[in-house]
């Protein structure tokens, strides 16, 4: 079992928890995720991993309730523990094996997009360590969906903007990005994007434009975690990949968009019907056709 240190709610939709997890926090590497179970009978859930703490064999964990598993999660406090909790798993981000020097000699952005900003933050926060400090842009539909505003301040240049307007500027992700390249002078190297798919395409097709390497990561679509489901499935520079075996991080340039959104798509119908009879409980009775709740 994997006991909770800590658990709280960072923003509307929007869990933070550390797990005592000593041999994943030894391993890890920013760009890793693991694989948690609330009990025996829960649902395997892939979820990246924001940060950790070697010493003391803490890993923190950041996620959104979607389905009936997630749900369960945000129900779990302080005290409670995970059956399984399995890691780390993916290939670390490709910044780790980049020679430092090398690094130093870059200048690079980050885009984050809501809970994006839990996967870019143990990245942003490794730079750190090791004497560089990269931009780093977060957007989120509004200003209560910001998370680690502080934490990312602390380790990068940070640039906050939200769709509506309610925090610091209004627009997207993007937006910011054009503004720092075309009216303030920037120059990037490379831009590695996080969030949901439909940012991060649209985030690559403004750094194709711009002419900004981009590496992106593809953990939005994994639901097994270990590359025997297929849901992962990825069309890269016209090649098979599954994110979680072969990435999640991917050269997103290369990434073929309209297809892995389609993939996306077709897991999400499933996780709502279950979502649906989580809630309802006993008196989910069946009678919408297509549940099964009614055969």
């Amino acid at each position: 079992m994997y006991r909770i240190l800590n658990a709280e709610r960072l923003s509307a939709n929007n869990y933070l928890m550390d797990v005592e997890a000593p041999r994943v926090a030894k391993h890890c590497q920013p760009g890793q995720f693991v694989i948690v179970k609330t009990d025996e009978y829960g649902e395997r859930i892939p979820l990246t991993i924001c940060d950790y703490d070697r010493t003391h064999g803490i890993v923190t964990i950041v996620f959104q309730p979607i389905g009936e598993s997630t749900w369960k999660m945000t129900e779990m406090k302080e005290g409670d523990a995970f059956q399984d909790f399995v890691g780390p798993l993916g290939n670390p981000s490709e910044l780790i094996s980049t020679p430092i020097e090398e690094l130093k000699k870059k200048n690079i952005v980050f885009v984050a997009g809501g809970l994006g900003t839990a996967p870019v933050y143990p990245q942003l926060k490794w730079l750190h360590r090791h004497g560089i400090t990269a931009d780093a842009i977060v957007g989120a539909r509004t200003k209560d969906l910001i998370i680690l505003e502080q934490e990312m301040k602390s380790v990068s240049n940070l640039y906050l903007t939200t769709d509506d307007g309610s925090y610091v500027r209004k627009g997207m992700g993007t937006d910011v990005l054009k503004d720092l390249v075309q009216n303030q002078g920037k120059h990037y190297d490379l831009c590695i994007a996080i969030g949901p798919m439909i940012m991060m395409k649209f985030v690559c097709l403004l750094t194709k434009e711009l002419g900004i390497p981009t590496i992106v990561s593809m953990n939005p679509i994994m639901v097994d975690g270990t590359g025997m489901c297929g849901a992962c499935r990825v069309m890269v520079d016209g090649q098979v990949k599954f994110a979680c075996v072969d990435g999640p991080e991917f050269d997103g340039h290369k990434i073929d968009w309209n297809l892995a959104m389609k993939r996306m798509a077709m897991y999400k119908t499933e996780e709502g019907r279950k979502l649906l009879e989580y809630r309802e409980g006993k008196t989910h009775h069946g009678g919408c056709g297509n549940c099964g709740g009614d055969r």
